[in-house]
């Protein structure tokens, strides 16, 4: 059995390589949240909540996970015994919601509790690929030529599969200048939900379907599922969801539906290693491709991405490309790097197979808050 007895909170602001734009914000920096659990006799798990500073993307940010993870989730996990990471989740089943700050505890319990069996998260959750195809997300640049740039930069890297966010006024042309100028990557749109699923830009998005793109992300807000499924019976291109899948049961929902074709599976946005590996499991068995998304997570939240990513259901290139995209420095060794479009799976070294470099976060920590049994 494993019991919790200590939980450190540090909100860690590391700056970006280069600002990156979505449909709602810019964005110059990352605050994220690294969690480290220390259990009983001393053996400790590490994890992050990759929320967003501001509730664009979700309803959740920052202060709410912290809120969340000092008041609510630490306490009901502290003290607690458990034998695995699914049982420590259950330990917070009766609050609602506030997936990213679950998703810290739960990143960090799957590494604590693999580390004390001498194996990988990886292994521990199935995974059976050594490397990974990784893909970038490339954000809303000043000008085409400067979009066209950072895609011939990543290129060149040899990443082979290219998202490009977009939103109206900003979609077509941009995209159909990176298609005509590399005619032969993976290319995806995402919108972050920019688009009204009750009056849909039908031309926009016909136009989109001409230019053999590997799925358009998200176009309609979170809940309009109803939305998609129409807009996916008028496409080619597959539909992909992303912010509308929050639950395993919403994931049945859109595949019921037939409101996508493609799903996004996101540990954070999830809740943590558990409910991702089982919308996974889900799309697995329904012969539906699935790939992992990122939210430009540090060190520990990309390890906690690529061990998902080993499983066998992730068909397509999936955000694990190498932090040194995001990050001039990061806060785990070895450092995560993609080689040749690939990232490679620890999987022989135990836990998340990568070690938080205390000195990385207290050069860039905020604010620290400490919970213990007890108190």
């Amino acid at each position: 059995m494993i019991t919790v007895e200590r939980i450190e909170l540090f909100l860690v602001r590391l700056p970006l390589v280069h600002e990156f734009e979505t449909s709602s914000h810019r964005k110059g920096h990352l605050d994220h949240i690294l969690v480290r659990i220390t259990d009983a006799d001393g053996a400790v798990g590490w994890g992050e909540s990759a929320s967003p500073s501001d509730p664009y993307y979700c309803g959740e940010n920052v202060e709410t996970c912290w809120l969340m993870l000092r008041d609510y989730f630490g306490p009901a996990l502290l003290g607690r015994p458990w034998e695995t990471p699914d049982q420590a989740a259950a330990c917070l089943r009766q609050f609602q919601g506030n997936r990213f700050a679950r998703a810290a505890l739960d990143i960090a319990c799957w590494d604590l509790a693999s580390r004390r069996l001498g194996v990988s998260v990886a292994t521990a959750l199935g995974g059976t690929a050594r490397d990974v195809p990784a893909g970038v997300s490339l954000g809303i640049e000043p000008t085409i030529d400067a979009l066209l740039d950072q895609v011939a930069g990543h290129v060149g890297h040899g990443y082979r599969r290219v998202k490009l966010k977009i939103r109206p006024g900003w979609d077509v042309e941009p995209t159909r200048r990176v298609r005509a100028s590399f005619p032969d990557i993976g290319l995806q749109v995402d919108a972050n939900g920019a688009y009204d699923g009750s009056q849909p830009d039908d031309e926009v998005f016909a136009r989109l379907d001409e230019l053999n793109l590997l799925m358009i992300e998200q176009p309609f807000e979170e809940t309009d599922l109803l939305g998609h499924a129409l807009l996916q019976q008028r496409l080619q291109t597959p539909v992909c969801l992303d912010e509308a899948i929050t639950t395993v049961g919403l994931a049945r929902a859109a595949l019921a539906l037939r409101a996508c074709r493609v799903i996004n599976i996101k540990v954070s946005r999830l809740g943590g290693l558990g409910p991702a590996k089982q919308v996974h499991d889900l799309c697995r068995a329904h012969g539906v491709p699935a790939w992992c998304g990122g939210m430009h997570e540090f060190g520990v939240g990309r390890a906690a991405n690529i061990a998902l990513a080993s499983l066998p259901g992730f068909t397509l290139p999936s955000d694990v490309s190498g932090s040194d995209k995001y990050f001039a420095r990061d806060v785990v060794e070895p450092p995560i790097r993609a080689v040749a479009g690939r990232v490679p799976v620890p999987a022989e070294r135990p836990g998340l197979g990568h070690e938080v470099v205390w000195s990385e976060v207290a050069d860039h920590v905020l604010r620290t808050a400490e919970l213990a049994a007890g108190q």
